[in-house]
């Protein structure tokens, strides 16, 4: 019996048996296919999730962005920093209270959405799903993201 309990118990540590390592594995092998067509617009994954949020809010508080993304400030500071410099958003301290920082995209920034709108469809020819397994994989990864 206590062999028996020792295979469990070590069982639980073999990397097939876990659920984040394919999670993790797909994650890096999905940015990588969106990054030869974010480099021809010159972004990076995470200002690309960055920029998605601004296109469809036009502006929006860095907290709420960063819970938006599922981003801490310290990933989502020089992101948005880069962001500014490229002039695709502007940030600012709120007038009301200075520890909220605002962002607000630019005419520049909305000028970048028109380049970027074939990305989602460029990939989708990349990923072997079909609709109806895509839409299972998004609904199973943001339960997920809300427990």
């Amino acid at each position: 019996m206590n062999e028996i309990n020792n295979f469990d118990k070590y069982e639980a540590l073999k990397l097939k048996n876990q659920l984040c390592f394919p999670l993790y594995a797909c994650s890096k092998e999905v940015i990588k296919k969106y990054r030869p067509y974010l480099e021809e617009i010159g972004l990076t994954y995470t200002q690309y999730i960055t920029m998605m949020v601004l296109w469809e809010r036009k502006a929006i508080s860095a907290k709420e962005l960063g819970e938006a993304l599922f981003l801490d400030s310290g990933t989502l500071t020089p992101v948005l920093k880069s962001l500014a410099l490229k002039g695709f958003l502007t940030r600012e301290r709120s007038k009301d209270d200075e520890r909220i920082l605002l962002l607000e995209l630019t005419q520049k920034g909305e000028e970048l959405k028109e380049m970027a709108c074939e990305i989602p469809l460029k990939l989708a020819s990349c990923v072997n799903l079909s609709k109806e397994e895509s839409l299972t994989l998004y609904n199973l990864l943001y339960k997920l993201l809300r427990e």
